[in-house]
């Protein structure tokens, strides 16, 4: 594959790979991630590798330095608690912008809320972080405006859900009943609906 050309979906696997990585302590912060390692313990050419890294930089995960090679980031609780204002009031405005659609139809957030359902039975954390970022990654959709869903994405929402989960002891508990109550404040046309969404956002804040 030449150098310029890399699969995207390689590209993710390798993405998720090294979050893995640092989600699970497998790298400390301020620890070292070498490029070339990844590549062979992959089996992989090291320019997905490398894009990978690059994303995750912009992300905020990892920095990378002059003659220091590419270190995790040493994040503070505060590096972790600054994305969800933000996000809240992405979230405000994309639940203005979706009211209309998702009061007609909301078949595309129902799977998350049965799935959320069942991972708060089963205690599985992991799918209650992928759920629930689901969840909202479709509703942003549903404002059908793609700066609006560029912007939301570009803020790693998952990464650092993850992270704050693992690091500060952050845990939402009635992942489903939450989100249950949010699909039906669209369904009714709850003039409020946008204001739920960003309390509910900032109420997934650290504390």
């Amino acid at each position: 594959m030449p150098p310029s050309v890399v699969h995207p979906s390689l590209r993710e696997q390798i993405r998720e790979h090294i979050v893995e990585g640092v989600v699970s302590g497998r790298w400390k912060p301020g620890e070292r991630i070498v490029e070339r390692r990844i590549a062979v313990e992959l089996e992989v050419s090291q320019t997905p590798v490398r894009e990978a890294l690059r994303e995750l930089e912009s992300l905020r995960l990892i920095e990378s330095a002059p003659n220091k090679g590419v270190r995790v980031r040493d994040l503070t609780a505060a590096d972790l608690e600054e994305i969800y204002p933000v996000r809240a009031g992405l979230e405000q405005i994309a639940a203005e912008l979706a009211a209309p659609r998702l009061a007609d139809d909301v078949s595309a957030l129902e799977p998350h809320v049965a799935a959320l359902l069942e991972a708060d039975a089963k205690g599985d954390g992991g799918a209650q972080v992928r759920h629930t970022v689901a969840f909202h990654r479709e509703l942003v959709r549903a404002a059908g405006n793609s700066v609006l869903l560029h912007t939301w994405e570009s803020l790693g929402i998952e990464i650092y859900t993850s992270l704050a989960i693992r690091w500060l002891g952050t845990r939402q508990q009635s992942y489903a009943e939450e989100h249950a109550d949010i699909v039906e404040a669209f369904r009714r046309r709850d003039p409020a609906i946008a204001e739920l969404v960003k309390d509910h956002v900032l109420g997934c804040a650290p504390t």
